[in-house]
């Protein structure tokens, strides 16, 4: 079962964007079998859409700006190099980790050294996305750039696919300036609780409704989704 907070409910400020994400983690998961390693796992909120390969192991970084309080981590490593054997794993899963890696050239190598010839990687990383993990926010990738980085690094892309489009990334930000921005000025906390109850629901169900409506455009959109393989030699 997948936390709520990341399956959410229209009730939730962040509908949009993590509601997408885990649609589209559920249509690559089965692409992913045998032995499986989730880099940057934090708390593994996806974890039971896995539930099909055989092992299950989360890597992690003591990050300041990200508390790994109560978070089932496997194991810790350095920043730069992975406390595995050369292709232990099957497949890799690494989901809104990528921006937080100053020297994403640095990891690439590794992530593929510890995967077997031919092993599939899913990676998910924000496009449109206010900072955070502050300080460790560093960097928002277009699917041209992380194709290029993975191809030059020992990876075939296979699937490069967005989630959310223009309409629902414009729209996912402005709920985000709503709930993140304007109601901590509300002086009354009651305030605050009835706006978060009685108006996200109702600002979210419109917008569902919206992106009916109105035009389709992919050149903004939320999350970038890749899957790539492991070449084999």
């Amino acid at each position: 079962m997948v936390n709520p907070e990341f399956n959410p409910s229209l009730s939730h400020p962040y509908y949009f964007i993590r509601k997408n994400l885990y649609r589209k983690i559920g249509e690559y998961a089965d692409q992913l079998r045998g032995d499986l390693l989730d880099f940057g796992c934090g708390s593994k909120p996806y974890k039971s859409l896995f539930a099909h390969v055989t092992s299950y192991t989360g890597v992690d970084f003591e990050n300041p700006g990200h508390p790994h309080l109560n978070e089932q981590i496997d194991c810790f490593y350095d920043g730069k190099t992975l406390p595995f054997e050369s292709s232990r794993f099957d497949c890799i899963f690494c989901s809104e980790v990528f921006e937080h890696l100053f020297y994403l050239e640095e990891i690439l190598p590794e992530l593929n050294r510890v995967l077997k010839p031919g092993g599939k990687i899913l990676i998910t990383c924000p496009f449109v996305w206010p900072e955070h993990e502050k300080p460790h926010d560093f960097a928002r990738y277009t699917v041209y750039a992380l194709k290029s980085r993975l191809e030059s690094n020992g990876f075939e892309t296979l699937v490069i696919d967005k989630s959310g489009d223009f309409f629902t990334a414009l729209y996912q930000i402005r709920l985000v300036y709503f709930h993140d921005v304007c109601l901590p000025k509300l002086s009354l906390p009651f305030l605050i609780k009835a706006a978060k109850v009685m108006v996200i629901p109702v600002l979210n169900t419109a917008g569902l409704f919206l992106q009916k409506l109105l035009p389709t455009n992919k050149d903004l959109y939320l999350n970038n989704i890749i899957l790539a393989q492991k070449k084999s030699s």
